[in-house]
């Protein structure tokens, strides 16, 4: 009986954080972590990663290249607190230092299939012009001491932010016992709407 009346589902993501886009820098690494509500846990996988350093290639596109994996299985009972992945960049400054160069984040599709998404980054910026300089001349640049905060509302309206650079992802999802539950996620037009309502909240607005 307990196999036809599952009391959780499961979200499998696997994919890459494939590439950025980033006309102004180059030499850049990215980290990422995955932000979820209460009623998620992962069951297998990894939460966080950091990448290998990657450099523009040669050709007129200029992008950054990583291909980095990303794996990780999620059981909920809840849809609300959709899992989001947080995507920070970093890379060297003209004094070495290593400092962010882009925040982003985006909900995990929420269909089964392969799904590609580009995120714009950005980073915040200082406030005032002295505290600009100050940061030049000292060599650090503002940024979160918890990148998760990016993928929350609260508190960010308050930070003064800068466009900067594209990430773009891949996913591949598979999704297990969501129709037993009463959730359809067949339908890419009508399930966020209609049947995972509160999943989707707004990041940047």
């Amino acid at each position: 009986m307990t196999s036809n009346n599952p009391s959780v589902f499961l979200v499998m993501v696997n994919g890459q954080i494939e590439s950025a886009n980033f006309p102004e820098y180059d030499d850049l690494y990215c980290k990422y972590c995955f932000v979820y509500g209460h009623d998620w846990a992962p069951t297998s996988g990894l939460e966080e990663g950091i990448s290998q350093i990657t450099s523009k290639g040669r050709d007129s596109s200029q992008r950054l290249v990583w291909n980095f994996p990303l794996d990780i299985t999620f059981k909920s009972t809840n849809p609300f607190g959709w899992p989001q992945i947080v995507v920070s960049v970093y890379g060297p400054d003209a004094f070495g230092n290593d400092v962010v160069r882009g925040y982003g984040a985006v909900h995990i599709p929420l269909t089964p299939g392969r799904h590609t998404r580009t995120i714009p980054m950005f980073v915040p910026e200082s406030t005032s012009r002295l505290q600009k300089f100050t940061s030049w001349l000292m060599g650090r640049r503002p940024e979160y001491t918890d990148p998760k905060v990016v993928a929350q509302g609260e508190g960010r309206e308050v930070t003064r932010v800068r466009s900067q650079g594209f990430v773009t992802l891949q996913f591949n999802i598979v999704t297990k016992d969501m129709k037993k539950l009463g959730y359809d996620t067949t339908s890419t037009e009508q399930a966020p709407a209609t049947h995972l309502a509160g999943t989707e909240q707004p990041y940047g607005t």
